[in-house]
Parts: structure tokens; sequence; C-alpha cells
């Protein structure tokens, strides 16, 4: 099973993605050439999307590197990065059968009217195999694991069907929801925080969203400047030479100007089957309404989430050294934390100041749970034929090890029954309440 799953996932999303899509034009009327070209185009949007973000991470990653030693911090714990994450994930024992389990937990809550979603990012089912590996390590029972992965699984598409007109709306992809283990989470605690910040006088009036900013400072307050100067700006905390300094500010406005482009082929691809399947709803059930799920990587080029990412980066360290408890090194994630505004920034409304804010605390509590969470990361990747870093002895990731979805699961789940039953009955009853109420139209609490 682990080695046939495999095969699978090292097709990658570029290629593994359009194979879904071409079936899935087929069933919903598409003709062959038609479905075929839908999928190759999703495809190329994905190496493109793939392109740009590694210009990203091999940019900010080592720029981000030369703070940290240029701080001279030196904390116990390491964090390495998603890609670990999801090598470790998929290397257990839960990752060789979490495909089959989150595609049934789907159809069953499909067929309850549970969830809209019909989630084809399969690449990034790793996040519920990672929290099921944390369970199955402590309990050392497989079914353990797999049921959290599951739970974690329907958690996220509930979360998913709630956001899905916001992110919609505010993104401009139509019939398309974000079902991604990690940006996901957030969603509970930005929405009270926005509010919160709504009561705050002086700080609530602060606008800076991109067209804001444009509007007062013209062609400068383009995307484009916005990357080079944020990008300049980072170069200097790194204490780069002067033209590193400048390169990485050109880089980082060639990521605001392309990630928006190459999401527009992917777009261009998602359009007519996201038509066919609406016509394909219409006529076999009229009452039904159904999103496709994707990987959050199709939103994270919106300038506000890049912006606040690069200015998140150094308070990032900062917060590593401040924040009393924590024992996490930043490093691996801290390039990915667009990942984690993708779903905060509609609910600011593209407000960069509100987004850096909401961003702050979130990644200050995230770093104590990464902090809790690392000696059962640790024992699972101890498990797996995973390679640990020269001189690491524990750990974690600001991704899905700080992830407070993550760590609230396995809090319940050590509960046992009770836990897990909390965490069902609960899930399905938001999920039922999500789907009849239509989720959330814009930032309010209302879902």
């Amino acid at each position: 099973m682990q080695a046939i799953i495999q095969y699978f996932l090292d097709l990658g999303a570029s290629v593994f993605l359009p194979i879904i899509i071409f079936v899935m034009g087929l069933i919903f009327g598409q003709k062959p050439g038609k479905a075929f070209k839908s999928g190759l185009l999703i495809g190329i949007g994905f190496v493109g999307i793939n392109l740009v973000l590694n210009l990203l991470v091999s940019n900010l990653g080592p720029a981000a590197k030369q703070m940290i030693d240029n701080f001279g911090i030196s904390l116990n714990i390491i964090d390495v990065g998603w890609p670990a994450s999801a090598a470790i994930a998929y290397g257990t024992k839960v990752g060789a059968f979490v495909i089959p389990v989150v595609l049934g937990v789907n159809i069953i809550m499909i067929f309850l009217k549970l969830t809209k979603t019909l989630n084809v990012d399969i690449w990034n089912y790793w996040h519920f195999a990672f929290t099921g590996a944390l369970i199955a390590g402590v309990t050392d029972s497989l079914a353990w694991g797999l049921a959290t992965a599951a739970i974690n699984a329907a958690i996220v598409l509930v979360l998913a069907d709630w956001t899905a007109p916001m992110v919609q709306k505010f993104y401009n992809i139509p019939n398309i929801s974000l079902p991604h283990g990690f940006s996901a989470a957030y969603v509970p605690i930005a929405l009270p925080l926005d509010k919160l910040i709504d009561k705050i006088p002086v700080i609530n009036d602060i606008e800076l969203d991109p067209e804001t900013i444009q509007d007062k400072f013209g062609i400068f307050g383009e995307p484009i400047f916005m990357g080079l100067i944020l990008g300049i700006i980072v170069g200097l905390l790194a204490q780069y030479e002067s033209p590193a300094v400048l390169q990485l500010g050109v880089n980082m406005a060639a990521v605001m100007l392309l990630f928006p482009r190459v999401v527009k082929i992917l777009m261009e691809g998602l359009t007519p089957l996201s038509e066919s399947a609406k016509k394909f709803m219409r006529e076999k059930f009229s009452d039904r309404e159904f999103y496709i799920g994707l990987d959050s990587a199709i939103a994270i080029g919106h300038p506000s989430a890049i912006s606040t990412a690069l200015i998140l980066v150094p308070l990032t360290i900062f917060l590593a050294i401040i924040v009393p408890g924590n024992s996490v090194l930043p490093f691996g994630d801290l390039a990915t934390l667009p990942f984690m505004l993708v779903m905060i920034i509609p609910i600011t409304k593209g407000n960069i100041f509100r987004s850096t804010l909401i961003g702050i605390i979130i990644i200050g509590v995230g770093l104590l749970i990464a902090t809790n969470l690392a000696p059962m990361i640790t024992a699972a990747a101890q498990t797996t034929t995973f390679e640990f870093p020269e001189g690491a002895n524990i750990i974690s990731s600001i991704c899905d090890g700080g992830n407070p979805l993550t760590w609230l699961i396995v809090k319940f789940m050590e509960i046992g029954y009770i836990g897990f039953g909390i965490l069902t009955a609960a899930t399905a009853a938001l999920g039922y309440y999500v789907y009849k109420n239509k989720g959330a139209k814009d930032n309010t609490l209302s879902a």
C-alpha cells in the first residue's frame, strides 16, 4: 500500500492533479479533448506556481538563516520545515493508508450533506497523516492514528466550506475552496482577533491594503515596488552585501508580479471544469452545490500575503528570542509563512497592518505549540527513515508542529474515546450548520 501511494505522490501535483481533473471532467460531461486541456493547463499552472514558490523559498530561506546567524540565537529544537514534516508523515504507517481513509471520509461527508468540498488536493493529505502519526506514536495504535487523521480531515473540510464564499469573493476563484491543513487552521483564531482590532481606537482605522498604498504612493505603491522595498529591507536585516540586497529586492518584486500570472493559467484550466461541474450538479442534484478543494498555493501570490510574510520573517526570529518558554529555532518554515496567511488575508480584507498584528499573535503561540509537540514529532520521525540535521536531537516545525488545530486534536485524542467522540460530534454539528447556512460570506462570525 505504501509503495503504491508513494508512486502516485512521486508524480507530483503537476502530473497527478491533471489526471484527477481529466477524470472529473469526463464525469461532469466534458468532451475528452476539453477535459484533457483543462487538466493539462492546471498541471502547467502548478508548474508555474512551484517555480515562483521556489524562487521565493530559495531567496528568503538563506536570508532568514543569515538573520539567525547574525542574532546568534541558540535554541535546542530545530524547525526542520514542512518538506521534512511531509516526509515524516508519509513515511509512517498512518501515511501509508491516509489517502483512501481521507477520500472515504470526504465521500461520506458529501453523502451525509456535511460538506460541499471534494478535496482533490491529495498531496496535502500529509497534514492529516502528520497529526495521525503523532497519536499513533503515543498510543502505539495504527487505528487511533488513522482515526485522528480522519477527524483532522473532516474538520478542515468544514473550515473550507465555512470560508469558501469569502475566499471565492476575495481571490475571485469561483466554486473553489481551500481545504489546506495548515492554512485553514488559523481561521477560527483570526476572525475573533480581527473583531477585537475593530474595537481598539486609532488602530482600527489604519488601512494598509495594496489598493490604499497604491492610491497614496502612485506607481511606487504597486505590488512590484512593495516587493522590491520589502526584499531590500530583509536583505539589509540579513546584513547582505549591496549586490545581494538588490538581487533579493528584485527577486521579491518578481514574486509579486509572477505569482498572480501563473495562477491565471491554472484558473484558465479550472474555469471550464467549474462550469461543467455546476451544470452537472444542476441536472443531477438540483439542491446541491459543490466546491473543488485545491491547494492554498493558488492564493498565496496575493500582494497582501507576500508583503505580510516578508514583514513577519524578521519578527518571527525576534519572537523566538523573547517569547517565554519557546525552545524552537525558526528556520525551515520561515519561507512558507504565506501559506499561514492565505485564509487570514480575506478576513482582514487585505489589510497588511491587521494581518501582521494577527500573524504576530499566531506565531508567538505557534512557537509554544511547536515546543510542546516537539517530543512527539521527534518520536514519530524516529520511526521513519528521516535523517536528523547534524547536531539536532529534537525537532519540530512552525508549519504543522506549531499548528493550533493539530495541537487541539492531539490533546483531545489523548483523552481517548471521549475526546474522539467530542471531536466527531462537534465536527458533524458544525458541518451541518455551515452546510445549511452556506458558510461565511464576509469576515463575520455569522457562520
